[in-house]
């Protein structure tokens, strides 16, 4: 491997000059200088915590490349929109309508218009009011939230479904890590990890499982880093081989810039697509012989005094044979002996993961195998060890935590409704793709949305355009037009102010919060200039819809909330376990951190205590001629905003309709690299095998599993069918689809 191919280095310093630039300096600049500062903004990307010594410049390529998108000099006006109409906008890239700038004024599309046109703010509301009072029920309506909401937006927008009579708030977490909380609360208490930046201090031992920090988190690159640089070993667990965890070239560091970098994964496992559960059964059979031969690997003592279910799966293991293991993981056992001897010896291990364990039908499963491999040696509640699921968003681990979820606890219920006086519903929501499904039968009629582009994230995509295209009414709070937005009978774009801007409410200065991926709860606040005089606060907007649509009759004093966020705070305070005296503690240096009982070996399940479990062996059946292929995000995207075709990390220029597939399988499959294939996915439905195809698809050959390949979200995502999900959190089965290619006409 080249210098040139270690992330990070002048590479992302010219990438994030050239964002600004285009940007336009002088928002740009001062944006960078106030990012995840504490008298700043925290970043409108990934939720990684911020150090608390941290120093003058604390983001990423990519965090600039975010702040770059939201402060953008451009705008997007009435002049606009009638020049362009629905058709004209919808034959265009998602890319290209995001590129056109800020949403400057609140817009309308008539029923049966081709035009947005502009609408008083006042208007907007009272139509959005108006339209979900006339529902036949409230759960004809659907509150989607994504993650970019702070905690006091989120806190009001649950509290306006709820008062409406409905717990249909589902969220982006229910497309990402929907199977993390699932598996870690069945089996923890707990849907969110236990450690901390100084865990990794401590760590000798990091896993990285299904996870690709160089791109989706790249701060985490300089906590890897200074693990590697005191010897803690880390060892990345993934199909490919990311630049992130070969090699660091810190662009804050002369050495970065100049010199080779840092080394950062000392060992590299190349799982198969969909094997991760395969691969740690080995290596714990593996780990149950080293206990066998020396004793002292388990830790027995912990097991004994706070676990379930140890015993059953040590005689679970034993079922698997080896040369299975081996076949459907794509791992040798010698390698699965190895990875068992690094473990059992070190003393501290965490273990990180994302979208590639929880975006599969077993999804849940991945989540709990790790589980199971860590509480085998007591890794949980003490320094230096613990589970450590990142969250690809920067607040929506805090919006779960807010209440913006489908099936909310019977206590959180309790408390809004001791607090507001109000009984909230208590039957459960829809999660995303039981709304999606909801829409599609006609059951949901109206789609209000705080933030996302719910059409080009969602699976499924052509069905999920059609859901939405039978809203009577779609309701959008948001900073950019996106495709998702030009969808539905009749449409309302309410623009928000971004992370960056000034939030004054009668002269006096507000400021939000948030929750990054360790729990940890502090302010964000905004300093320039707000990109026009007509956008208002994402907490206004939902205070606002709530009067339009509840009227005097409600419970809640809206207004009041609304021009004091302190009071949210304390409303907060009441409500949520762990946020007690939150406006004191907000203001405190770094803010608080929220409890997480397993952190201190406590374990708030029905037992009281840690619950490993027998998860089953996935057998995915991948006929001879096919493909199992995982979506995989670019460099140049955050999430659904995808900045180039470009893709720096993995040598791809100038087109995201690829294919990644190993030079071997092309041979065999009767390809030739760069050939234009049509992909076509391939899975079981009710009338027997159902099928999508995604059309123009270059090949490339590239280092994957032999059986496997990759293409890009969002484009590759027509191939998911809505039923193809995890079972027990129905997070969308990115990471395992079944295709074929053919020669594209």
């Amino acid at each position: 491997m080249s210098e040139d191919e270690a992330a990070g280095g002048p590479g992302a310093i010219a990438q994030t000059a050239r964002f600004a630039l285009r940007a336009g300096l002088s928002r740009a600049l001062p944006a960078l200088r106030q990012v995840n500062q504490p008298d700043g903004f925290d970043c409108p990307g990934c939720a990684w915590p911020e150090a608390p010594d941290r120093g003058a410049i604390e983001f990423c390529e990519n965090g600039a490349k975010a702040v770059a998108h939201e402060v953008t000099t451009k705008r997007i006006g009435r002049e606009f929109f009638t020049s362009w109409s629905l058709a004209q906008l919808l034959a265009q890239p998602g890319r290209w309508l995001e590129a056109q700038g800020r949403l400057a004024e609140p817009l309308w599309r008539r029923p049966g218009s081709q035009h947005f046109e502009p609408i008083s703010w006042h208007a907007a509301l009272t139509r959005a009011g108006t339209a979900l009072s006339a529902l036949p029920s409230a759960d004809a309506a659907v509150f989607y939230t994504s993650g970019r909401a702070s905690n006091e937006a989120a806190f009001l927008y649950q509290l306006l479904a709820r008062e409406y009579g409905t717990n249909n708030l589902p969220d982006c977490s229910n497309l990402c890590h929907e199977s993390s909380g699932t598996g870690l609360g069945a089996m923890i208490g707990i849907g969110k990890g236990t450690v901390s930046l100084a865990d990794f201090e401590q760590a000798d031992l990091i896993l990285v499982l299904g996870q690709n920090p160089g791109s989706n988190h790249p701060r985490m690159l300089t906590t890897l880093q200074q693990a590697a640089r005191r010897g803690c070993r880390i060892v990345s667990v993934n199909p490919m081989r990311e630049r992130g965890l070969v090699r660091f070239r810190n662009p804050q560091e002369l050495g970065g810039l100049l010199g080779r970098g840092t080394d950062i994964a000392s060992h590299f496992v190349r799982v198969k697509v969909g094997g991760d559960i395969a691969l740690l059964k080995g290596v714990m059979k593996e780990l149950l012989a080293l206990e066998a031969e020396r004793g002292g690997v388990l830790d027995r003592d912990f097991l004994a005094e706070h676990t379930l279910g140890a015993v059953a799966l040590e005689e679970s293991l034993a079922d698997f044979d080896f040369a299975e293991l081996e076949k459907r993981s794509g791992v040798p056992r010698r390698q699965m002996r190895e990875l068992a001897e690094l473990y059992a010896s070190s003393e501290r291990t965490i273990a990180c993961w994302a979208m590639g364990l929880t975006q599969h039908r077993h999804g849940v499963g991945n989540v709990q195998e790790v589980m199971n491999l860590l509480l085998l040696r007591g890794n949980i509640g003490r320094p230096g060890a613990g589970p450590c699921p990142v969250r690809g968003h920067s607040n929506v681990q805090g919006d779960r935590t807010m209440g913006i979820w489908e099936r909310p606890k019977p206590a959180f219920l309790a408390a809004l409704e001791r607090e507001f006086g109000f009984t909230p519903p208590r039957a459960a929501g829809f999660s995303t793709i039981e709304a999606i499904q909801a829409m599609l039968d006609g059951r949901v009629e109206v789609f209000v949305a705080l933030g996302g582009n719910f059409a080009v994230a969602s699976p499924d995509t052509t069905r999920v355009e059609e859901a939405l295209s039978r809203q009577r009414l779609t309701v959008h709070v948001a900073t950019k037009l996106n495709r998702t937005h030009l969808l539905g009978r009749e449409s309302l774009l309410l623009p928000c102010l971004g992370r960056t801007e000034r939030d004054l409410n009668a002269g006096r200065p507000q400021f939000v919060t948030v929750e990054d991926s360790m729990a940890q709860v502090h302010r964000s606040q905004g300093r320039l200039a707000p990109a026009s005089e007509q956008l208002r606060s994402e907490v206004a907007i939902v205070a606002g819809l709530a009067r339009a649509t509840l009227g005097t009759g409600s419970r809640v004093p809206w207004e009041e909330l609304a021009q004091d966020y302190d009071r949210i705070r304390d409303r907060i305070a009441r409500v949520v376990p762990g946020c007690e005296d939150m406006n004191r503690r907000v203001r405190e240096h770094g803010g608080f951190v929220l409890p997480r009982p397993p952190a201190e070996r406590r374990f708030e399940t029905t037992s009281g205590r840690a619950e490993l479990c027998c998860v089953p062996l996935p057998r995915i059946e991948v006929p001879p001629g096919h493909l199992l292929l995982m979506t995989v995000r670019s460099h140049d995207q955050y999430n659904t905003t995808v900045y180039s075709d470009d893709d720096r990390y993995r040598g791809i220029r100038g087109d995201r309709r690829v294919v990644l597939v190993h030079a071997d399988d092309l041979r065999e499959l009767g390809f030739e690299a760069g050939a234009r294939v049509d992909v076509t996915s391939h899975f079981a439905g009710p009338a027997g095998e159902e099928t999508r195809t995604v059309q123009g698809f270059r090949l490339r050959p590239y280092d994957v599993p032999r059986g496997c390949a990759a293409a890009y979200f969002p484009e590759a995502n027509p191939l998911v069918p809505l039923a193809h999900h995890a079972e027990g959190s129905l997070t969308p089965g990115y990471k395992s689809i079944v295709v074929s290619l053919r020669a594209s006409s």
